[in-house]
């Protein structure tokens, strides 16, 4: 369900915070607009993030309620929408794009207004060309999960919790290898400078702990 969702995924979060993630001066959360993430991240960072909704799940929610030739037409002029560097000429084109829809499938174009504003996140703080192609959708850790995926799935019984988490660690350290820098990674202290100066953070004290 919705709640126990939302249970699991705080109590990640917070595992998480006490190992050692500080975010005091702010953090980026990519999703896919799930509710239950939404709303665990909301309850664990408070004013303390930003949400990036994922353009690539957007997407293909939008599409999946048209025609072949329409999925096809729509996905390109979306893509050309969200690579849009500026916020007002993203925005201007996705509104466009909904008007059309409207005339097509009322349901594609709800879905697109449907948290819009939260797939420009990054076109808002001005970074959608430096951070966009790897932070504008959640294809990292998809990515990630996919190449877990290929290490354990010849495993078909556990014995135990243990035997679960030494395999994943494994699988995360084999997987580590094959990860690629972020775009741009070596702009991430702008990304930071300005998620400090929309989210108004100042000096903060760390947050490395949670109850």
């Amino acid at each position: 369900s919705h709640t126990e969702n939302n249970r699991a995924i705080k109590q990640l979060l917070k595992q998480i915070i006490n190992r050692g993630l500080d975010y005091s001066k702010g953090i980026l959360v990519i999703s896919d607009g799930s509710k239950a993430i939404k709303k665990a991240i909301k309850e664990v960072f408070g004013k303390y993030h930003l949400h990036q909704r994922c353009q690539w799940h957007k997407r293909e929610d939008i599409v999946s309620y048209l025609s072949k030739e329409d999925e096809v037409t729509y996905r390109k002029k979306l893509q050309r929408a969200y690579r849009e560097p500026e916020y007002d000429k993203a925005r201007e084109k996705l509104l466009n794009i909904r008007d059309e829809l409207r005339q097509i499938n009322i349901s594609a174009a709800r879905s697109l207004e449907e948290g819009l504003e939260e797939t420009l996140t990054l076109h808002k703080l001005g970074l959608a060309e430096e951070f966009g192609a790897s932070l504008g959708t959640t294809n990292c850790i998809e990515s990630l999960n996919s190449q877990l995926g290929r290490y354990i799935r010849k495993v078909t019984r556990w014995q135990n919790s243990g035997q679960i988490f030494r395999w994943v660690a494994c699988g995360l350290l084999e997987s580590e290898r094959r990860m690629k820098k972020i775009r741009n990674y070596k702009q991430l202290k702008k990304l930071r400078e300005i998620i400090m100066l929309t989210l108004k953070i100042k000096n903060t004290k760390s947050k490395s702990k949670v109850a």
